[in-house]
């Protein structure tokens, strides 16, 4: 070969080109990480109604890193999701040097145990809110299916005119319910038949846990894990004296 001009022609030919494309490749890579091609325009899309949009700007300019062209979305939006109350994010590159960013907020359904909070979805996640929610207890991880039971022993509470305050799971897989208002009511719902028992308290409540409360006779707790039926506290109820014989 080396003694055959043109297949040596060739060859240096091939290593030129090699060479060029290198060199082009090295110059773009060069170039696309110029500040001519920095982002200058950072667009928030919501509505928002909890989430900053200053603090969302602030994260973008301090933390990510890169221009029009190196910037990784994927880094972006992991950066970004730990701003309180966002929930989803959508990064999109417009030309020449704007950055489009649609977010999603988490909505507040319950507090979630001790320091969290629990969104419409089931998600738990972690902002300050000051605001009245009910108390949701569980196991980790078992948000959503508290959720889930919150809105359908909701919805059957209703009937009688009760809501829920408070929703507990237990390790064990039993639920306990705590009622709004002045005179809040204590349901052991139990871990079997659940809902078919908080049914059966709903369909009686108004003729006897109801007549009670209305008549000034205060109910405190109430245990629902009866085949047929269900026992109630009353502090301080004391039954009258018998009557004596004449």
């Amino acid at each position: 070969m080396w003694d055959d001009p043109r297949q040596m022609n060739a060859v240096a030919f091939c290593v030129a080109i090699a060479a060029l494309a290198m060199l082009a490749l090295a110059t773009l890579a060069w170039a696309v990480r110029q500040p001519v091609f920095a982002f200058r325009e950072v667009v928030i899309y919501g509505p928002l109604a909890r989430a900053n949009p200053a603090h969302l700007e602030a994260v973008i300019r301090e933390e990510l890193r890169g221009t029009f062209f190196t910037m990784r979305l994927a880094d972006a939006r992991g950066s970004l999701s730990h701003v309180p109350w966002v929930r989803g994010l959508a990064l999109r590159r417009a030309w020449p040097g704007r950055l489009e960013v649609t977010v999603s907020e988490h909505e507040p359904l319950a507090r979630w145990n001790d320091s969290a909070l629990v969104n419409t979805h089931g998600e738990t996640f972690t902002a300050d809110y000051a605001g009245d929610l009910p108390q949701f207890t569980g196991p980790d991880g078992s948000a959503a299916e508290v959720a889930m039971r919150f809105r359908e022993f909701g919805e059957m509470l209703r009937a009688a005119e009760l809501a829920i305050a408070e929703i507990r799971l237990s390790a064990r897989g039993g639920w306990r319910l705590k009622t709004e208002g002045s005179y809040p009511l204590t349901l052991e719902l139990g871990r079997v038949d659940a809902g078919a028992r908080l049914t059966r308290f709903v369909a009686y409540y108004g003729g006897t846990l109801g007549r009670l409360q209305r008549a000034g006779v205060r109910v405190d707790q109430v245990d629902l894990r009866y085949r047929n039926g269900f026992a109630a506290r009353m502090p301080g109820f004391k039954e009258p004296p018998a009557k004596k014989p004449a």
